[in-house]
């Protein structure tokens, strides 16, 4: 049985294989954590986007999209904190001459503890026929243990991140007897902080440029542009503010294939209302965004609400939507209660008035937000590796398939001639042109019919149209579906109808 390692580097070299994802800059032996989405890749992630769009814009009356500069004026990343504390704590094992971040080293112990509890849990359950899962936590000495091990260091370990004690960080990681994952050992550096901005130069000529960053995020496009939004939109509290764009970090452990980064981009929504009712709306969107995850068909288990136990400085709540990717569960998508930390810096700093006029209670104020933020690298990686599949058939032959939901398979409909030749080509071109005003279509006369069918399971084609002499008798062609590998006879004058009913 393949582990979860060998999995994850199977998801990884399928997606160069079928042209979803290549190494940057590969016949120059590539970038670090810098990766190229190729032909199927692009669509998979337009798509996705798509869908987040729809769901976010499109379907809300009271929510509208902008797209802001990836450059932007140096003072506002000034206001927002990111100049003075967007940092990382960076440790070092002097033996193995890697580096790590202290935050997720401790993290990853906290992780280990809660996969004992589990499997704990999980050996009761098969030794005992009627389980009582809640009293089993509640009174088993070995979960108990473990279970007040876990508090304990996590409240020690939010209270150094809160107090930035960067030497506190060091010694905790001694005293759990955390080692290097490549060395083994204990032989650690001080802890350092690290800034995470790119920074370049604006300017006709060196001397006179100014520095300015390329963003770590893109919600400070999103609430400079608060006022604007609201004049010319003529908005009512509440209302949000979409974004999908690019956010550059220099990511000094940048892992785990396009799941850490250092240029990625993100979606992200701005949610303002009124203060004093941000928590409801908190609750609100936790409760939305879990239901548009849960909408594209992937398991309910798979997912799952991580608290934050460390607020950042300007929120009063917040919660991750963790995925479990091969690598374990890892955080999805951000919910924040951002208070009005932003707004009120950047009236600040900028000098300008960015308030509300509130009718009803007719007086200004500065809206509270609350934000949802989500990578669209990381929902692709989501996406692409819940799909992977690997299943053997009663013939006894492996079939690798992406079981991608529909709405988002890069290529809904696979055109295929039975043969080349007898007219079959030519008809499979008119229903080719005849659907490709609607669907992402792909044409392919090349193989035996079942090697295409398995290229096309391979890359996640929710339907083959296989085109035959019947075709010619009556005007039907054979549609193949992806996951059941079911086939039956459909008219190609409701082909188009079929496809999108099925979707």
């Amino acid at each position: 049985m393949a582990t979860n390692e060998d999995l994850f580097k199977q998801i990884i070299a399928h997606a160069k294989e079928y042209g979803y994802i290549f190494p940057s800059s590969e016949i120059y032996d590539g970038m670090s954590a810098v990766y190229d989405y190729a032909q199927l890749g692009v669509e998979l992630k337009n798509n996705i986007k798509q869908y987040w769009w729809k769901a976010m814009v499109q379907f809300h009356e009271n929510i509208v999209g902008i797209d802001s500069a990836i450059f932007m004026h140096p003072t506002i990343w000034k206001a927002s904190g990111h100049v003075d504390a967007f940092n990382d704590p960076l440790i070092d094992n002097k033996d193995s001459k890697k580096r790590y971040r202290a935050d997720v080293l401790i993290e990853d112990f906290l992780s280990k503890i809660d996969d004992k509890i589990e499997k704990e849990v999980e050996k009761a359950k098969k030794k005992f026929e009627n389980f009582d899962e809640a009293l089993f936590r509640q009174t088993n000495a070995r979960v108990l243990e473990n279970v007040k091990k876990k508090e304990d260091i996590t409240n020690r370990f939010a209270q150094l991140m809160n107090d930035s004690d960067l030497v506190g960080l060091k010694g905790l990681i001694e005293e759990l007897g955390i080692t290097c994952p490549i060395s083994g050992s204990r032989n650690w550096t001080d802890v350092r902080q690290f800034n995470l901005m790119f920074s370049t130069q604006m300017g006709s000529v060196s001397e006179g440029a100014d520095t300015v960053y390329l963003r770590p995020e893109t919600a400070q496009g999103i609430f400079v542009n608060f006022l604007n939004v609201y004049k010319t939109g003529r908005m009512k509290l509440p209302f949000g503010i979409a974004q999908i764009g690019k956010a550059f970090r220099n990511e000094i452990v940048a892992r785990q294939f396009i799941f850490r980064m250092r240029e990625f981009e993100q979606m992200e929504m701005q949610f303002f209302v009124k203060p004093g009712e941000e928590l409801k709306w908190f609750e609100h969107w936790k409760e939305e965004r879990m239901k548009w995850h849960l909408s594209l068909g992937i398991d309910a288990s798979q997912f799952r609400f991580h608290d934050h136990d460390k607020l950042a400085h300007y929120a009063n709540a917040a919660t991750d939507i963790e995925f479990n990717f091969p690598f374990g569960f890892k955080e999805l998508e951000g919910i924040h209660s951002r208070t009005d930390f932003d707004l009120k810096q950047h009236e600040e700093f900028s000098g300008k008035k960015l308030r509300y006029f509130d009718p009803e209670m007719n007086e200004n104020y500065i809206p509270y937000v609350v934000e949802t933020s989500i990578g669209v690298d990381r929902m692709f990686l989501a996406v692409f590796s819940n799909a992977y599949n690997q299943e053997t058939l009663e013939d006894g032959s492996v079939r690798t398939v992406l079981r991608l939901p529909a709405k988002l398979a890069p290529i809904k409909a696979a055109i295929l001639p039975l043969i080349k030749k007898d007219g079959m080509p030519e008809k499979a071109r008119e229903i080719m042109d005849m659907l490709k005003h609607d669907f992402m279509c792909q044409y392919d006369d090349k193989d035996a019919i079942g090697r295409r069918y398995r290229r096309q399971d391979a890359i996640g084609t929710p339907f083959c149209i296989t085109i035959d002499s019947q075709t010619f008798e009556d005007n039907t062609v054979t549609i193949r579906e992806r996951d059941s590998m079911q086939q039956y006879r459909v008219s190609g004058e409701i082909l188009a109808e079929e496809i999108r009913r099925k979707m």
